[in-house]
């Protein structure tokens, strides 16, 4: 299903590629950044357009550090719960404010007529590794497991720069990093 949506990339080498959903949170996006730039590691940010118009300066700080941005609508629409017009409008208010060629939805619901129409303006970017860093019943070390049992080069994988994934994704990130970085990965964003 939804095969032709981008779940992992084509690589030569060693590379992982890092995304964050949710963003930009003042609380937790610096901290990210700080991160990233420890090991000189570049991600993807799908951000909510209305955390970006909450945020504009961590937004800009996202992109002067050269990551990439991708849209993950406006309010974080469910693609299953909404109409097709709906999750458009909702996209494209995004769009304004993140103007990018990438789109991630929210949960990764998103309806076959929904894809169709988005793929003609975007490229629809899933992932195959879920660090799962926003579900509270599992462990931090659970988290970090999730993602270096499962990656593998041309891996997309996700994190969320939320405050409810705040715990889990900064105890498991550093160590991600620490980790594929021992073995010679590169961390590339996905422009």
């Amino acid at each position: 299903m939804y095969h032709d949506l981008e779940w992992k990339k084509t690589v030569q080498g060693r590379d992982l590629f890092i995304t964050f959903d949710d963003g930009p949170i003042p609380e937790i996006t610096p901290e990210v950044l700080r991160i990233l730039k420890s090991y000189e590691a570049k991600a993807t940010f799908f951000c909510i357009g209305d955390n970006v118009q909450k945020h504009p300066a961590i937004f800009e700080a996202v992109k002067k550090d050269g990551h990439a941005i991708g849209n993950h609508t406006f309010n974080h629409l469910n693609g299953w719960k909404t109409n097709d017009f709906s999750y458009f409008r909702n996209a494209q208010k995004c769009q304004q404010l993140v103007q990018s060629e990438l789109f991630r939805p929210p949960y990764g619901k998103i309806t076959f007529s929904q894809a169709r129409a988005l793929k003609k303006r975007y490229r629809i970017i899933m992932w195959d590794v879920l660090s799962a860093d926003f579900d509270t019943s599992i462990s931090y070390e659970k988290c970090y497991r999730n993602v270096v049992d499962h990656a593998v080069p041309g891996s997309i994988i996700v994190f969320h720069d939320s405050l409810k994934a705040a715990d889990r994704m900064l105890y498991a990130l550093p160590r991600v990093l620490d980790y594929f970085s021992k073995q010679n990965y590169a961390f590339k964003s996905l422009v």
